[in-house]
């Protein structure tokens, strides 16, 4: 017996959408302000989407890339570009003009759709590629709800061209691209810039497919969520739910921007179920004056990711009455590889308990085959003791095809060995669950003692005066490095402490060679669009400081 026809079928999550749209056609797929759409004008509209792509020359293959928020046509766009048989990348907002610029050059982009708000950066972009290298045509998305976007300039800038006449153009009735192989390249994501260079990674269909339905059973998503979208959607796809939501015939709450009084409003509005953000989403609502505030109209789930939520802020977010599921994923993996899969017991443990048992990273979801922590010099599994550090290794379906035309980085990541080397530094507990303690090159060595910033920034973040702290390596002429915490504090702190009364409230609380000998008070801390805060900043802040002062440890 073997593979044949009717059993081989390439995988895709792009056919959720047509079971979706007959099984809840009259259902809704998409609010934004007042603009709402069912799941069968959903689906005919990303066919319309499909059609036109195909008829402006787009083919298999081709790279398609988008600008824009979490409105109505970035869903859209996660299924109708691949329909056409491109390549979807979808690109950081909150990224410069110059790397834009190279992100457009080293994936060949063909097409760039763009929000109203993000033309003039990308016309800055343009004007940035090389000489010799064609650019992508230009597609403005037209909002009917931004005052900036005059329908004129819009259609100047695509030369007649915008999404919606793309849209009115298509055949609701092409007959999509479906992949040759289950293995053919779907995405195109860059790395999300907590690093100065980001790598593309290409994801296939099978993976994708993979990843969206372990991340539905993973997170016990019901049918017909309400799902708000404060997760951007290109981040890693939004962690595989824009075909998430569709598989389960759910409602996609979109927001252009949001803040806690946008992000409560729409709960009550709209009764929204499930929602995804990093910690700082977290943070967000747990900080809200009690004017942004609204009662939860039902119960929210919320997961979280993209860096080691601190306990306390777990702590304050249950007590307002969320549900925060926590999990850990990367960029190359397109979605949750291990999650905190909750046991019962534990829900007799003290809130703190609780909140430092959620703060850990987990097991493998049930689609990731393996998971591991190694000593990166021996190859070897670390002890299972909460304390012995190691590197975090993975190998599963839905691990990338690879980074794009970089095939050394792609060797240096996946390795013979048959795994997938993540660069997060953690510790495997007795219980075999997983806890992140930073990224490699985030461990900071003083006086030969390896000092996790993760566990530093725990600490600072019990501190009921802290709202955000980021802790990274300072030089030390003496110790080679010293622990530097940057730290922003919560607004309406009548006496907030002093550079000096942190340091002496972290020295409290943990041994001394680990406490910050540098605090650097900001009002707010650099970070991406996805809520990560920028370390590789911080770090050159901290290397432009010099050496720091010799002081007792």
């Amino acid at each position: 017996m073997k593979s044949n026809a009717a059993n081989s079928c390439p995988l895709t999550p792009l056919g959720f959408l047509e079971r979706t749209a007959t099984v809840y056609g009259d259902c809704l797929s998409v609010i934004y302000h007042r603009t709402v759409f069912t799941w069968s004008q959903t689906l005919r509209r990303c066919l319309r989407l499909a059609s036109s792509l195909s008829s402006l020359g787009i083919s298999r293959g081709d790279v398609v890339s988008v600008l824009a928020p979490n409105v109505p046509a970035m869903y859209e766009m996660h299924f109708g570009v691949p329909m056409s048989g491109a390549i979807l990348n979808t690109i950081n907002l909150r990224l410069d003009a110059r790397t834009i610029s190279v992100l457009l050059h080293h994936s060949d982009s063909k097409l760039v759709f763009v929000d109203p708000l993000s033309l003039p950066l990308l016309r800055d972009a343009l004007r940035l590629l090389p000489r010799s290298h064609q650019p992508p045509r230009v597609v403005p998305i037209e909002d009917p709800y931004e005052e900036n976007a005059k329908s004129s300039d819009l259609s100047a800038a695509g030369c007649g061209l915008t999404y919606e006449k793309l849209i009115e153009m298509g055949d609701p009735e092409f007959k999509w691209v479906r992949p040759k192989s289950e293995w053919d390249p779907m995405v195109l994501n860059y790395t999300s810039g907590t690093t100065s260079a980001p790598k593309g990674v290409v994801h296939c269909h099978r993976g994708l497919y993979i990843v969206t339905v372990d991340s539905l059973i993973d997170w016990s998503v019901p049918k017909r969520p309400v799902y708000l979208w404060t997760l951007p959607m290109f981040h890693a796809n939004g962690w595989s739910y824009p075909w998430g939501i569709a598989a389960a015939g759910g409602t996609n709450v979109c927001l252009r921007r949001f803040d806690a009084a946008t992000i409560y409003s729409a709960l009550a509005t709209h009764r929204v179920t499930h929602m995804c953000g990093a910690p700082v989403v977290l943070n967000m609502l747990a900080n809200a004056p009690d004017s942004a505030r609204k009662p939860l109209p039902c119960p929210v789930q919320i997961l979280t990711a993209g860096a080691p939520p601190p306990a306390a802020v777990l702590h304050q977010v249950e007590a307002l009455g969320f549900s925060v599921g926590h999990g850990y994923g990367l960029t190359e993996t397109g979605g949750m590889a291990l999650s905190c899969a909750w046991k019962a017991e534990w829900d007799r443990l003290t809130a703190a308990e609780r909140a430092r048992l959620k703060a850990r990273q987990g097991v493998r979801t049930l689609a990731m085959t393996d998971i591991d922590v190694i000593d990166r010099a021996t190859g070897q599994s670390v002890r299972r003791d909460g304390a012995t550090m190691g590197e975090i290794v993975l190998r599963g379906g839905y691990v990338m095809l690879g980074y794009l035309k970089d095939k050394e980085g792609t060797n240096r990541a996946v390795r013979p060995d048959g795994w997938f080397y993540t660069g997060d530094v953690g510790v495997m507990h007795a219980d075999g669950y997983v806890e992140i303690k930073d990224r490699s090159k985030d461990v900071i060595i003083s006086g030969g003692e390896n000092v996790s910033s993760v566990e530093v920034e725990s600490v600072l973040y019990g501190h009921p005066a802290v709202n955000e702290a980021a802790v990274v390596a300072r030089p030390d002429k003496y110790w080679g490095e010293t622990t530097c915490a940057f730290v922003s504090m919560k607004e309406g702190v009548a006496a907030p402490p002093t550079e000096a009364e942190v340091i002496a409230w972290c020295r409290d609380r943990m041994p001394h060679y680990m406490a910050p000998k540098t605090v650097v008070l900001r009002p707010e801390l650099p970070k991406t669009s996805t809520g990560k805060i920028q370390k590789y900043l911080l770090r050159e802040m901290a290397k432009a400081m010099g050496s720091s002062r010799p002081s007792r440890m």
